[in-house]
């Protein structure tokens, strides 16, 4: 069966589960004076970012170079102006994201070069560096002292601004100081608790809910077609209302795992340790490994704490889980010993 095709908020024309917040840009824009920093901000893969570019395609589409109310922020996927978009090559758009580490950037800037495409375990292996660079950011006013095409507006999307250290954050809150007209910055948070105060009072906020289980269901069929209808609503179920999430839980077995971790700790006492060391050696073969079955386990406690006989006593399990795992990243702990620990404690509790 051939690779699923990855959904990326750049080819996503499809945006389900949050009209509330169209709704607010749209109006924004209808009333004529429309504010050019917004925070659009909410958990990981609930469709942040696929907002953040349906509105740049509307703003940059050819109908809004003159003002007129809309009633739609939907725009065609055969239009000019998003095939320079979905190509990276429209003058009046700009993403800024953490770039590839310099090693990395350089395969990237030959493989362009030399006009030969990098295959998917390459692009898989490419590592980005662990901030939005200064020089990226301060390249936002370079974009903007340009004068746009077609006197229409000018968009720049930055995801994530979690991503930001304090030099790029500082030089960034410069920009948001004095934007200039018709231009609009959309940045992305999905931990906005973590920005600076002023960063955060300098823009319009918009708030993204996590879609409801039928919606990240209904996403789920449509990208993921041929999964089962039990392995969506069991996805679906898991999810925390992102699609994102699902998507990527749909492709690496993480249902399958969640239910083999359920039945070892509802279990109790009487779990079998060779499943438990089976599902603790798959766990640990890689960091993506790890980081999904620390993921799982949390989840679980989240999901299930109200079920238990003791709320207190699950919950300082959870509490327990977390503080094992930081000291697993922070001191560089064996994590298949860190992992049977946090499930045998569960598996007295439950």
């Amino acid at each position: 069966m051939p690779d699923p095709v990855q959904i990326t908020p750049k080819n996503n024309y499809f945006l389900l589960g949050q009209e509330e917040a169209e709704k607010a840009l749209l109006e924004a824009y209808n009333s004529n004076k429309l504010h050019n920093s917004w925070l659009i901000s909410g958990v990981k893969g609930i469709g942040k970012a696929t907002l953040a570019y349906r509105f740049a395609r509307f703003l940059l589409d050819e109908k809004r170079r003159v003002f007129a109310p809309a009633a739609t922020l939907a725009t065609s996927p055969d239009s000019r102006s998003n095939l320079l978009i979905s190509s990276n090559s429209h003058p009046d758009f700009k993403v800024i994201e953490r770039d590839f580490i310099e090693t990395d950037r350089k395969k990237v800037l030959k493989a362009i070069k030399d006009g030969s495409a990098m295959d998917e375990d390459e692009l898989r292996n490419l590592k980005k560096s662990a901030f939005i660079r200064i020089d990226d950011v301060r390249g936002i006013n370079e974009f903007f002292s340009r004068k746009s095409s077609d006197d229409g507006w000018r968009a720049v999307v930055i995801d994530s601004i979690d991503d930001m250290n304090s030099a790029s954050a500082n030089a960034l809150l410069k920009i948001l100081e004095e934007p200039p007209a018709k231009s609009i910055l959309m940045l992305i948070s999905h931990n906005i608790g973590q920005l600076l105060p002023t960063i955060r009072s300098r823009c319009t906020k918009l708030v993204l809910k996590p879609l409801a289980d039928n919606t990240v269901a209904s996403l789920l069929r449509r990208y993921r077609s041929d999964l089962d209808e039990n392995t969506i609503k069991g996805l679906a179920k898991i999810a925390g209302g992102s699609i994102g999430k699902a998507l990527n839980y749909a492709d690496c077995g993480a249902l399958e795992r969640y239910g083999r971790l359920s039945d070892i700790i509802y279990a109790g006492d009487r779990f079998k340790l060779q499943d438990v060391l089976d599902w603790t050696e798959e766990a640990t073969v890689s960091e993506e490994s790890f980081d999904l079955a620390a993921e799982l386990v949390l989840k679980f406690c989240s999901d299930h704490i109200l079920e238990s006989r003791n709320i207190e006593e699950t919950a300082r399990a959870w509490e327990e889980a977390v503080r094992i795992l930081r000291q697993v990243n922070g001191l560089n702990m064996d994590k298949k010993q860190a992992l049977i620990n946090i499930i045998a404690n569960l598996c007295k509790i439950m």
